[in-house]
């Protein structure tokens, strides 16, 4: 009974994305690397009818997570990031906060520093990338890919209005909210 209990647990934890528990897994908010939860839960199974051990399950679940791609998230600092919105336009971080909730875009709030904003987002990413490579979390190539096409991307978020009940800068910082023209 002890068993299935710790393999339903297990499951839970992995399917959420917090296998750091169970084995040398790392897990981080904003991305997960690792086991999808469909093969942890398979796992489990395997586990709990006895085909593979615990010890097995875990260094497999520690081989997936060392062999899977980095996937860091850039807007994890999202202070940063609204400190160079705040600081590009010239307001506070409340009066931004209100404006996103009040379902206005970066560009209607920018006018015609709109282009000045951009840039400076630019620079924010395109130093994140960098930063990313530096330690070693990104290959050259990887931050090459990912900075192409990044003016479009940023200047999408600016553009873009949050959703309801989202507010700030969008659902995951890059304005995934309804797109409206300013």
């Amino acid at each position: 009974m002890n068993k299935k209990i710790t393999a339903a647990a297990i499951a839970a934890a992995l399917s959420i994305g917090t296998i750091a528990s169970v084995s040398t897994a790392h897990a981080d908010r904003g991305h997960v690397r690792g086991v999808p939860s469909q093969v942890a839960t398979v796992l489990v199974g395997l586990v709990a009818n006895g085909t593979l051990t615990q010890a097995q399950a875990d260094a497999l679940t520690a081989a997936l997570t060392a062999a899977a791609p980095a996937k860091p998230v850039f807007d994890k600092n999202r202070t940063a990031m609204e400190a160079v919105i705040t600081s590009t336009l010239g307001i506070t971080a409340a009066d931004l906060q209100a404006a996103r909730v009040a379902g206005k875009s970066l560009a209607t709030l920018a006018g015609d520093k709109k282009a000045a904003l951009i840039t400076a987002l630019v620079n924010f990413k395109t130093t994140e990338i960098d930063a990313a490579v530096t330690a070693g979390k990104l290959t050259a190539a990887q931050a090459t890919k990912m900075k192409t096409g990044l003016t479009a991307r940023v200047t999408a978020m600016v553009e873009s209005v949050p959703g309801p009940k989202l507010g700030g800068m969008g659902k995951d910082g890059m304005g995934k909210g309804k797109k409206m023209h300013s």
